[in-house]
């Protein structure tokens, strides 16, 4: 079976589902088993590995580092810069500290966490040194609703961003009234986290709802599984879910080989209907 995939501009094709390390690196007796399940991942083809400066005050990084020792030519590295440090020399400086930890001399695509501090051509300057410094491939933001990308577009060098990582989830649909079309316009894959609604604690009832249980039933699936399917049926759309051990992994990769039917959608659709109207966008 082929399996599902995303590319980025210039990258490439990747498994739709990735690896998320929120909460990662924060308690060191865990590391050793976060790190063995990151390289499970890996060796499922689960390559795109997500993190950021932010996780543990870059801990999270440093597992990752310790996960893709002697293997980085095989792992798509993401990380994630804090708006207070996304431009000038500072820029530099948070992106210097993150290859540090990650071990690795340059990270594939590098994130504006969240919009803040610095005016978006100011970041986007960054990105541009730090590509001529070979220290980051490609750039992309995080968080940023539909004006804020239409914002970034205007500054110039803005429309070479790569991604836009937002939360979403069956639950959390409001991407779905104009920030995703637009970036399936742009063909610019979105990055979906918490696409299982943090096992469903941002969701009450998303774990349980009988719909998602009788379709798991039907694929000898899990509710997870479902929900991972359902996020990567949608064009240009990959999924990072966390997974802090080997059984996780290995449930999240089994997604991938998962198709829901047209009925299967719709069935989904009617019990968790999307937004009619503009929503803000859904941030954890």
């Amino acid at each position: 079976m082929s399996v599902k995939t995303v590319t980025f501009s210039g990258s490439h094709p990747l498994p739709a589902i990735g690896q998320g390390t929120w909460y990662m690196g924060e308690k060191a007796g865990l590391r050793k088993t976060e790190a063995d399940a990151l390289r499970a991942g890996i060796d499922l083809g689960l390559t795109l590995i997500d993190t950021a400066e932010m996780y543990a005050e870059g801990g999270a990084e440093e597992v990752v580092g310790e996960a893709i020792k002697g293997q980085r030519d095989k792992v798509f590295l993401v990380s994630k810069v804090y708006p207070w440090n996304a431009g000038g020399q500072k820029g530099l400086a948070a992106c210097e500290a993150s290859l540090r930890r990650l071990g690795t001399d340059h990270i594939d695509l590098y994130l504006l966490h969240w919009r803040g501090n610095y005016a978006l051509a100011e970041t986007v300057e960054l990105m541009e040194k730090l590509q001529q410094q070979g220290k980051i491939g490609r750039w992309g933001v995080s968080n940023l609703d539909y004006d804020d990308m239409q914002a970034l577009w205007s500054v110039k060098g803005g429309s070479a961003c790569a991604t836009n990582q937002v939360l979403y989830h069956l639950a959390s649909r409001g991407i779905e009234y104009d920030l995703l079309p637009w970036c399936q316009q742009q063909a610019m894959p979105v990055m979906a986290y918490c696409p299982l609604a943090q096992a469903g604690r941002l969701r009450s009832g998303l774990m349980d709802h009988p719909v998602v249980n009788e379709i798991a039933r039907s694929h000898h699936a899990t509710a997870a599984q479902i929900l991972l399917a359902w996020v990567i049926s949608h064009p240009g759309v990959i999924a990072i879910p966390k997974a802090a051990s080997i059984e996780h992994v290995k449930a999240n990769a089994g997604a991938l080989d998962i198709t829901l039917t047209a009925e299967e959608l719709l069935l989904l659709d009617r019990a968790f209907p999307a937004p009619a109207v503009k929503t803000p966008l859904d941030v954890v």
